[in-house]
């Protein structure tokens, strides 16, 4: 007995959590977020609508992120800068174990288009 949906449920799933777990690597490894951006891309459209919310989160926060961390770059030489990227770390490492909780409830992620956590 082969359940083929079921199956493509697990692999969305777990595509998804990679996203996640690249988007956090990048915190050492910077490229692995792009690669997990283009992952985004590439399965939103095939994906179970709670799982296209993830996706869509994912994919806001690669763009939201990087633009806290070009004003952090940015103001860098004052102390407000730092302060920003201390937030952006911060608020990275919150959103993906965030979305990696309701990943595993196979839950739809609450507000895909939020600016915060």
């Amino acid at each position: 007995m082969n359940d083929t949906g079921n199956n493509e449920k697990t692999v969305g799933t777990g595509t998804a959590k990679i996203i996640y777990f690249l988007y956090l690597a990048s915190i050492l490894i910077g490229i692995t977020a792009i690669a997990g951006l283009i992952m985004a891309y590439v399965n939103r459209d095939d994906a179970a609508d709670w799982l296209k919310s993830h996706y869509q989160f994912q994919i806001r926060t690669f763009w939201i992120g990087a633009m806290y961390l070009f004003i952090g770059v940015l103001l860098s030489q004052f102390i407000i800068g730092l302060l920003v990227l201390l937030f952006c770390l911060l608020w990275l490492i919150v959103r993906c174990a965030r979305g990696i909780k309701y990943l595993d409830r196979r839950q739809a992620y609450p507000d895909p288009t939020g600016w915060m956590f």
